[in-house]
This record gives C-alpha cells, structure tokens and sequence, in this order.
C-alpha cells in the first residue's frame, strides 16, 4: 500500500510540474510579422527636394509625434496605429489610413496604393543625449509627454 502511495505522489507531482508544458502549445507568430512600437518623439515627413534648393520640402500635414506604446498626436488631436512587423498603419485619428515602411528605427516611407515606396518619407528628429548639447529646450519633450499622457487637452479616442 505505501508503494501505491509512493507512485501517486511522483504521478501527481511529475503531472504538477509539468502542466505549464501540457496546457497548450505556443501560439503561432502574427501575420506579417511581430508586433511592435515606434520610438517616442517627433516624426517630420518631407519629400526629397534638389540641388537647387532645399533638401526636403516639408509635408508638415503629415508630421506626429508617438506619445506611447500605440499612440499618435497630431498637434491637438490624438490616434492609434499598429506596427505589425516593418507597416505601420495609422488605424485611427487624424491620419487613419495612412501606410508607412519602416526601413529603419526612426526613418519611415509612405506607402504608396500601388503597394510601393513613395517619396515621402517621415524622420525622427534627433534627441538629446546625455553629455550632448540639446536639441530641444531642455525638459521640453518630457512635459509635454506628461502632458498628453494626462490628457491635458481633454482629447480621447
């Protein structure tokens, strides 16, 4: 009778420990890649300009700023987007619809209808670092953070 015993506790505990494994199987990758988030800060779009003048010309409509994790500010105006592998996609707010490449961390390309990269291109503005001259003016960006991330505006989605 003790050996039954025995028996049973190892079941039950090999069973107990091993109940994370048995419970169910790793969920399969999202499609078109992992889920993600832009770098915080200021995005300015442009399209590339020429030789003989300005070397981008400002799209200031389509400038944001990523204020966290998935969400956009458009001067007053909050929105949302998802960035699903290297797309962003602007899923609501004032730029919804709009379909940007990531070709790298803090420099997108519009994406086009026909599925393409276009001219325009959005750039995150450089930050201030620590032993580095500022940028901004000092502690700018961070009120401003705690700004939106308080609703200071009284804007919602």
């Amino acid at each position: 009778m003790a050996m039954i015993r025995i028996f049973a506790t190892m079941a039950i505990a090999s069973l107990i420990s091993a109940g994370p494994a048995l419970a169910s199987p790793t969920p399969p990758p999202v499609p078109g890649g992992r889920l993600g988030t832009l770098t915080q800060g200021h995005y300015s779009c442009e399209t590339p300009g020429d030789a003989t003048g300005p070397v981008g010309i400002s799209m200031a409509d389509l400038d944001f700023r990523i204020v966290n994790g998935s969400g956009y500010r458009v001067e007053r105006q909050r929105g949302t987007y998802l960035l699903v592998g290297d797309l962003v996609m602007m899923t609501a707010g004032p730029l919804k619809g709009l379909q940007l490449h990531r070709l790298s961390d803090g420099f997108l390309r519009r994406i086009e209808p026909d599925g393409s990269d276009g001219e325009v291109r959005c750039v995150l503005g450089t930050r201030a670092v620590a032993n580095a001259p500022y940028t901004t003016k000092p502690g700018a960006e961070e009120a401003e953070s705690r700004a939106d991330e308080a609703g200071a505006d009284g804007a919602s989605l």
